[in-house]
């Protein structure tokens, strides 16, 4: 598998047309104007997924290192319109590429875990332009860091962090960068 720098990698957004997946939170790094509540969005009535944008440095991580996070250590990418105890339509597997290169990298990538057989079922993860990415509300924002304490956070999220920390420990950073944290620098970048 090659690795190609590229900007951005956004695991799931809008798009009414598609069905799959609850992202990792604790990957989270956007500040988007427009927020859509997620009561709407549990619903799965609005054709929103669940959903993180990531932003990354492609000096630091590629875009092949984030797709291997995100099919070894973020999901389960062969359940569809579920992830853990939550199912439907809001929790699909899905890769929301910007451009042609994103999405042939995302291609190959699932092709060749499909071919070595990687998973026991076919890989359901479904790749589509990305259309709009809306945050969750403010006390969504950070939620797995400000309540480790949590019974989900403990039992869904805190084996994902540690099975990054361990798979790849080269990537893994002991303190998570914060969605509060991006939105303060970019304030401050901007006066």
């Amino acid at each position: 598998m090659h690795e190609q720098p590229l900007r951005t990698m956004t695991q799931a957004a809008r798009n009414p047309d598609t069905s799959g997946t609850r992202g990792a939170k604790w990957l989270v790094f956007a500040v988007v104007a427009e927020t859509v509540r997620y009561e709407r969005v549990a619903s799965g009535q609005t054709g929103h997924a669940e959903s993180v944008q990531v932003t990354c440095d492609p000096q630091q991580i590629s875009y092949d290192k984030l797709l291997q996070i995100y099919f070894s250590v973020a999901h389960d990418p062969t359940e569809v319109n579920r992830q853990g105890p939550d199912y439907g339509t809001q929790y699909r597997s899905a890769i929301f590429y910007q451009g042609a290169e994103q999405q042939q990298l995302a291609e190959r990538y699932m092709a060749e875990l499909d071919a070595a057989k990687v998973f026991r079922r076919k890989i359901a993860t479904q790749l589509t332009p990305l259309q709009a990415f809306y945050p969750a509300e403010a006390h969504h924002q950070d939620y797995a860091t400000l309540n480790p304490h949590s019974p989900y956070i403990a039992t869904y999220d805190q084996p994902k962090i540690a099975s990054l920390k361990q798979m790849l420990p080269e990537v893994y950073r002991e303190s998570p960068m914060l969605v509060a944290s991006q939105a303060a620098a970019a304030a401050i970048g901007s006066k």
